[in-house]
């Protein structure tokens, strides 16, 4: 496994564990590695649209589905709670824990609240309707917008 791979695969695995993005250095402790390589990484994985960071360079603000700020996205699994940077990736953090979860948020224009339960097999049926204004493949040129 090359550099940077066990770099994401750290990250994941932190979020996985701890519901929060870890830290360059925190990452540096779990790999044994210098937190400046660790930096490098991130950078790395940002140019590659694994991570969005921060203007800072070195904070994960999204290592989706996971974000690593709060979001009126919950995700509740067993009894941690994750935040996901949007509706799409409020599904993608039971998927990728492959666990059941609660998905817990609003709708933005009513502010209704959205309960999704999500079983090993998917989401249950609910009566949402998820629009996205910018199509998948131009979000990345604003993605804390989209």
């Amino acid at each position: 496994m090359d550099f940077d791979t066990r770099v994401k695969t750290a990250i994941y695995r932190w979020f996985a564990a701890t519901t929060k993005a870890p830290a360059a250095a925190e990452i540096a402790v779990v790999l044994g590695e210098p937190p400046g390589t660790i930096r490098d990484a991130y950078r790395k994985l940002f140019q590659k649209r694994v991570l969005f960071l921060e203007p800072d360079g070195e904070t994960i603000r999204m290592a989706p589905p996971f974000s690593g700020i709060p979001t009126q996205h919950r995700v509740q699994v067993g009894d941690r709670s994750y935040f996901a940077n949007c509706s799409w990736d409020s599904l993608g953090i039971p998927a990728a824990l492959h666990r059941e979860a609660q998905v817990l948020s609003r709708c933005d224009q009513s502010l209704e609240p959205i309960h999704i339960r999500v079983t090993r097999e998917g989401p249950r049926p609910v009566q949402v309707v998820a629009h996205f204004a910018v199509p998948a493949a131009k979000w990345w040129a604003d993605l804390v917008y989209t």
